[in-house]
């Protein structure tokens, strides 16, 4: 007994070992990346850099900031973020409300997943063949539709395990008060899973917003802000991109500022969908 209690407490703390430094090699990467852009962008990081457009000779280390990238952000990750909700909330409650735990439920799981892993840059590639078979040139609505399609199995399947973990009294309960299945999903559901839908949302926004490969193709790159859906467009992660391959130092150092204003608007959405999502929290039954 005394023995194998021995070998109980020496796997115990070989377990707790191998947790911990794992904690620590995730978080000293983190703490790494952040304190690379953090120290090397925040040096340029000034007014002119978020208030102004690129000017002349820019890409030279001249005057100039990139607020298009920034406002063309924005205008990306927000449309496909909207489009994608429009598509994700309806098939989120239908995969609860009619499917459950069906096969063809589990089917459409399964491919949201296999959707979820797909690259951006096979998004972006089909994204573009879309628009030569169209005729169309790189755009702003181009971007919106691709970046709403990568944020589309994210968004369903985030939502999709925040209402699967609902209550099944509540659903039963209303359902036995004469309430059809539809007025359950709309009324039940969608209710008291608004924390979590929101939180999806933000996180679907957060990935949109920084992703490169899809818009590469797709939204195209000026250093004009839109506006109009048709005109291409410029986003943060291509003005980074773009910036760090120059063989400029100045330019360089701007690429890490614009990092930097990435990772603080990614900050700011993490934290404000937790702070949303406490609030909404006091609201729901558990």
């Amino acid at each position: 007994m005394k023995r194998r209690w021995t070998r109980r407490r020496i796997t115990e703390d070989l377990m707790k070992a191998w947790m911990l430094s794992s904690f620590v090699i995730v978080a000293g990467c983190l703490g790494l990346i952040l304190w690379t852009v953090v120290s090397r962008g925040l040096p340029a990081l000034t007014w002119e850099m978020v208030s102004q457009t690129p000017k002349g000779g820019f890409y030279m280390g001249k005057e100039g900031g990139v607020l298009n990238a920034i406002i063309g952000s924005l205008y990306l990750a927000s449309g496909g973020t909207f489009l994608a909700l429009l598509i994700s909330l309806p098939i989120a409650l239908y995969l609860k409300t009619y499917l459950g735990k069906s096969n063809w439920g589990h089917y459409v799981r399964l491919s949201l997943d296999v959707l979820w892993g797909i690259p951006s840059i096979v998004y972006g590639a089909f994204g573009f063949i879309l628009m030569l078979a169209l005729g169309l040139r790189a755009s702003l609505l181009a971007g919106i539709v691709v970046l709403g399609l990568i944020e589309l199995p994210i968004m369903v399947r985030a939502m999709d395990e925040v209402i699967r973990r609902m209550p099944a009294d509540l659903e039963h309960a209303a359902l036995a008060l004469g309430s059809t299945r539809l007025e359950v999903a709309l009324n039940v559901v969608s209710r008291q899973m608004l924390p979590g839908i929101i939180t999806a949302v933000l996180l679907a926004f957060g990935r949109g917003i920084g992703d490169a490969a899809s818009v590469l193709f797709t939204a195209g790159y000026t250093d004009r802000i839109p506006t109009s859906l048709m005109q291409p467009t410029a986003s943060l992660p291509l003005a980074v991109f773009f910036q760090l391959s120059t063989p400029y130092p100045a330019v360089q150092q701007r690429g890490y500022a614009s990092a930097v204003i990435l990772t603080i608007i990614v900050l700011l959405i993490s934290l404000g969908s937790r702070w949303i999502s406490a609030r909404l929290n006091k609201y729901t039954i558990k």
